[in-house]
């Protein structure tokens, strides 16, 4: 166990009874005005553990970089998924966060036995699966899966930066900050933006 609280325990149960893989699951992106929601599905080698993980809002940048790293070293299985603001603002945010995590289950190179998601709401998902509230702060596969998830979505942001350059996203991941409102005021809503959303709605 790392001294946050985030250990194998929970996984450590499962593959004693027999069930194994397991994969932690976890999204990122709910709350922003503009880029897509992602999630990633991570199984961990129980022989290989990446050192360091948490949640990944506790890790710095640099923090969740190396993490990520690690985790791509050693895991078994990794996927990431995103679901586009054009297709958030059709489904709303809810069921877009739900269908990133299920497509990034879908997309592991390893079929789970049992799924270890973050959160209360259960995902799309034709798998046995535990729902865990902070449980990228209990689960080591569910931190691992928020950290991914986390890089990769930043790493999104950066490119749609270079292609709507006012908005700051490669700094503010799309959250509404306030250079991110003066923009939006300023120059109006670019494509990447999710115009359900009453911020960009109004501007």
């Amino acid at each position: 166990m790392t001294a946050s609280g985030v250990s194998f325990r929970l996984e450590g149960q499962f593959r004693r009874k027999g069930v194994w893989p397991i994969a932690g699951v976890d999204e990122v992106g709910r709350g922003p005005l503009a880029g897509p929601v992602a999630a990633a599905a991570v199984i961990l080698d129980p022989d290989r553990r990446p050192r360091g993980l948490d949640d990944s809002k506790a890790l710095n940048p640099a923090q969740r970089e190396e993490a990520f790293e690690r985790i791509m070293a050693s895991a078994l299985a990794v996927s990431v998924a995103f679901v586009t603001a054009a297709e958030i603002d059709r489904i709303n945010i809810r069921r877009a966060s739900l269908a990133a995590m299920a497509r990034a289950v879908a997309g592991l190179t390893h079929r789970p036995a049992y799924l270890l998601v973050d959160g209360n709401d259960r995902p799309p998902v034709d798998c046995p699966c535990q729902m865990i509230v902070k449980g990228d702060a209990t689960a080591i596969s569910i931190a691992a899966a928020s950290i991914v998830a986390k890089v990769a979505r930043d790493a999104m942001m950066r490119r749609l930066a270079a292609h709507y350059p006012h908005y700051g996203f490669e700094t503010n991941a799309g959250y509404a900050v306030q250079h991110h409102l003066d923009a939006l005021a300023r120059y109006g809503a670019s494509p990447a933006h999710r115009v359900s959303f009453a911020p960009v709605r109004e501007a």
